[in-house]
């Protein structure tokens, strides 16, 4: 210690912004001790106490206990082998924070309450895995005794929600919709229905191919017919009605007569329930994936004007 400035405590506190009775706890508890004493008993600190003062207040402002501190400063682990753990730790705390303030945004946005407020928060702390159950389940309850569409099955079965690290408020409260839906019995009932007239038909020789291509020939005619305005019950809707009908009856063999019409009416009413477009739509949202077109209004108007054709 010879030739080697010592500053007293408070010298020490004025230098980094610390307090006495701060220092002075580090040095009771051996983490900071003193270099030596003067006769009257008043601490004195060298440049190794220093330095080691130092590497304390660094690693408390990062968020170290004191145990962790010590553990450095007994060389029992290196301070890149704290950091990373630390930083591990805080990658967790963050993610939490950010569900947290989505899940407040989002009861802020709906003006939830009760209940629906631990729901919300419940489900958005649920792990991918735990999300991919609650699917698996759903579909397993919903087609397990059903002779469904092996297809759609497979189609809900691996299209699971996977909210991101940073969710939104829109994206949290699009989940706690989407398992809210997945419970609901009328809509398993809804898609057992659907499932089931899809397997007959494909048996009875429909295609995935036709079926898409007359879709799509549908909403490009029924979306005209929209845009422009065009009641459902008009003469002009009734021959676009026509027209259709009869390019149903080319692509299936059958007559285009009033049994077709009925036949058409069936399929739109078992495909039109809103809530399978609005699973699709939330689960979109979810994900981020690009919005789903909504068929729903095509398939509303089509019904409608063909219920008042015939």
């Amino acid at each position: 210690m010879d030739g080697e400035e010592l500053v007293t405590i408070g010298a020490l506190a004025r230098r980094t912004g610390l307090t006495v009775k701060t220092i002075r706890f580090y040095a009771d508890t051996g983490l900071v001790p003193s270099t030596d004493r003067t006769a009257a008993g008043y601490r004195r600190y060298g440049t190794a106490a220093v330095a080691r003062l130092e590497l304390v207040r660094t690693l408390r402002d990062l968020g170290l206990d004191l145990a962790t501190v010590r553990r450095v400063l007994d060389r029992e682990a290196t301070v890149a082998e704290v950091a990373r753990a630390h930083a591990d730790a805080l990658d967790v705390q963050v993610r939490a924070l950010r569900l947290r303030r989505a899940v407040l945004r989002a009861v802020a946005e709906q003006g939830t309450e009760g209940e629906g407020i631990a729901l919300m928060h419940r489900l958005a702390r649920q792990t991918d895995e735990e999300r991919r159950r609650l699917i698996e389940e759903f579909v397993d309850d919903t087609f397990g005794a059903a002779d469904a569409n092996p297809e759609l099955v497979e189609l809900l079965r691996t299209a699971v929600p996977e909210l991101p690290e940073e969710p939104t408020a829109e994206q949290v409260a699009a989940w706690a919709e989407l398992a809210d839906l997945t419970r609901d019995e009328e809509f398993r009932a809804s898609l057992r229905r659907m499932a089931a007239y899809q397997a007959a038909e494909c048996a009875a020789g429909d295609t995935t191919g036709l079926h898409h291509e007359l879709t799509e020939q549908v909403r490009a005619a029924v979306g005209g017919a929209l845009a422009a305005g065009l009641a459902p019950d008009s003469a002009r809707a009734a021959h676009l009605v026509a027209d259709l009908t009869a390019r149903y009856a080319q692509v299936f063999g059958r007559p285009d007569d009033d049994a077709l019409r009925a036949w058409l009416l069936t399929r739109l009413e078992v495909a039109g329930d809103p809530r399978a477009e609005r699973y699709w739509s939330l689960l979109s949202r979810i994900n981020g994936w690009p919005a789903p077109p909504s068929l729903q209004p095509v398939f509303d108007w089509f019904t409608a004007a063909l219920r008042a054709a015939a």
